[in-house]
Parts: structure tokens; C-alpha cells; sequence
């Protein structure tokens, strides 16, 4: 699955696990550094998914105040 077509879940899910291979340790400093890139790839996929999220709530908020 692409990072385009990823949803919020599946994103935070492999965040998940990239945190948990960083926190155990024994992978190389090349393979430590793709991990890191990697997790802030999905950290800001994760963020634009929940930023989207609450702009369709505040405009569906916004249009029943109205």
C-alpha cells in the first residue's frame, strides 16, 4: 500500500511498530536511520490524516451553527 492510499490506521499501526524496532535496538546505524525517516514520514501522514479530520468536523460544526 502506497502512502498515498494509507489510512490513519494502518499508518499509526507501522508507526507503532518503527518505534518498537528503534526502542529494542540492534539494527544497524543504516538500518536505525531509514527506521527514523520512515517514522517521520508516517508521524506526518498520521498528523495530516487528523488535521483532515478536524477541518471536515469545524465545517460541519461551522454549517449547523448557521
Amino acid at each position: 500500500m502506497s502512502d498515498d492510499t494509507m489510512d490513519y490506521e494502518t499508518a499509526r499501526a507501522e508507526l507503532v511498530s518503527v518505534v518498537e524496532k528503534l526502542e529494542t535496538g540492534g539494527a544497524t546505524l543504516e538500518e536505525s536511520l531509514a527506521l527514523w525517516e520512515r517514522g517521520e514520514k508516517l508521524a506526518d501522514l498520521c498528523q495530516s490524516k487528523l488535521d483532515g479530520a478536524k477541518a471536515k468536523l469545524d465545517d460541519v460544526r461551522g454549517a449547523s451553527e448557521d
